[in-house]
């Protein structure tokens, strides 16, 4: 008899939800990774000041980061699981206080070890809980249709926030002082971020009486026409797949190295981009508002891909995402003999408008795959191998560059690895387990036309 309690809770429930629910999921979504992205962002912000009062060197406050770097890797295993146990409303108003902790007690260091702690291990490691990975954990859950877009929609949160929250912080530090600065993001982040999420954020739709794309979960008992929800292999969409099971698949490991790739070819320009643009002859301030322009063409760039993979597909869009990076680090070899500024703006949009969108698919494809009770694991460890990626990218361009003395081999390797992660998509193949939305309806208009 308790089955239909349920069922009928379920009913009563989901009718006082609005069908737009997963927007306001998504709408969460675009705020905190706007809020905890760029808080450890942030640090490029602190460091002068910090630099300047301490009197330490450079490599000295830089290893907060790595630090930080290196403690988010170990995190990412664990917010998967956490994810599937514990769900977002738990796990990401987590986040916010690891990154508001690290952000408050930063203010009473005296010493180069209590950055490490504070501003590396708890603001940059803590801020994966907010970050792409956090998110990647359950967003894909509550669109199935329209998946590409929402993700794409969420992560462009990232850019928006770094135009209008770090000038602000900007303002603060030469105002008030880094402490004041660093004080404000904490109070910020307990007090929006923590909340809406613990409110609002969800893992699956279902648990909320809902389905994905806003559709209630009990309006209709009515079953969907053979192969209208774009299920092209039933038994591997069946399957109830754990992350033991999932390692086991050759689609896993073409993932993990797609990831991997192309997070490599990502970091290496983003990273080394601005002291590449100075060392051609570019003015430090044109080159760092390239840097900057790049964020502001990732927004539509996410957006943009994220729809446009709903449409064709996701092998598609993310080619065209890494054919984006080739062309990025061409028109940079290009612009070596000749630093033309027309080169270096196509460079710029090459790199947000295609480049970016990435990311959109990033969010989207290890769902399709592997989705199921235990998603949060398996696209915590994919996740794993590209912070790989993310981490070996700038370090192997550093270390070609010292090597050589230029950054010709280093941008070079990055093409081929774009190929690579290219290739390694159509590999995995998710076309083959489910087709997205645009490739549903075009394939029901020539049945339709067959007849």
């Amino acid at each position: 008899m308790s089955k239909p309690g349920v069922f009928s809770g379920l009913s009563a429930r989901a009718a006082r939800l609005p069908i737009f629910y997963g927007w306001i999921v998504v709408f969460v979504a675009f705020v905190t990774m706007g809020l905890g992205v760029n808080a450890r962002t942030s640090f490029s912000l602190l460091f002068p000041p910090i630099s300047d009062e301490f009197g330490w060197d450079r490599g000295t406050i830089a290893a907060a980061f790595s630090v930080g770097f290196v403690t988010s890797m170990l995190y990412v295993p664990f917010i998967g699981m956490a994810m599937d146990r514990f769900g977002p409303g738990i796990v990401i108003p987590f986040g916010a206080v690891l990154v508001s902790a690290g952000l408050a007690l930063a203010t009473l260091a005296s010493q180069p070890w209590h950055l490490y702690l504070t501003l590396g291990a708890l603001v940059v490691g803590g801020s994966v809980f907010l970050s792409y990975i956090g998110h990647g954990s359950f967003l894909a859950h509550w669109f199935e249709r329209r998946r590409g877009l929402a993700i794409g929609i969420a992560f462009s949160g990232v850019g928006v926030g770094s135009i209008v929250l770090l000038p602000w912080l900007q303002g603060l530090i030469d105002g008030a002082g880094w402490r004041q600065a660093c004080w404000a993001m904490a109070v910020l982040l307990l007090v929006v971020v923590a909340p809406l999420n613990f409110l609002f954020q969800r893992l699956r739709p279902q648990d909320m009486g809902l389905r994905p794309d806003g559709e209630r979960a009990l309006e209709s008992s009515k079953p969907a026409p053979p192969q209208a929800d774009g299920v092209v292999d039933r038994a591997w969409a069946s399957t109830d797949w754990t992350l033991r099971l999932a390692m086991r698949t050759s689609r896993f490991w073409w993932l993990c190295m797609a990831f991997f790739s192309a997070l490599v070819a990502w970091y290496s320009i983003q990273v080394h981009q601005t002291k590449y643009l100075i060392e051609i002859g570019f003015a430090p301030g044109t080159a760092a508002y390239a840097l900057g322009l790049v964020g502001l063409c990732g927004v539509v760039g996410q957006i943009a891909i994220g729809h446009l993979s709903d449409r064709v597909g996701r092998e598609w869009a993310w080619s065209l995402a890494l054919a984006g990076f080739v062309l990025c680090y061409l028109l940079a070899l290009a612009m070596k003999p000749q630093p033309a500024p027309a080169l270096m703006y196509l460079m710029v949009a090459a790199q947000g408008l295609l480049g970016y969108g990435a990311a959109s698919v990033y969010g989207s494809v290890p769902a399709e795959l592997f989705q199921g009770k235990h998603y949060g694991s398996i696209f915590g460890a994919l996740s794993v191998a590209a912070s790989c990626g993310a981490g070996f990218g700038p370090w192997m361009t550093g270390a070609i560059f010292d090597r050589t003395g230029g950054y010709d081999l280093a941008f070079w390797l990055s093409i081929a690895l774009c190929l690579i992660s290219i290739a390694c998509m159509w590999m995995a193949a998710p076309r083959k387990v489910r087709l997205v939305a645009g490739q549903v309806a075009r394939r029901q208009r020539r049945q339709v036309s067959r007849r």
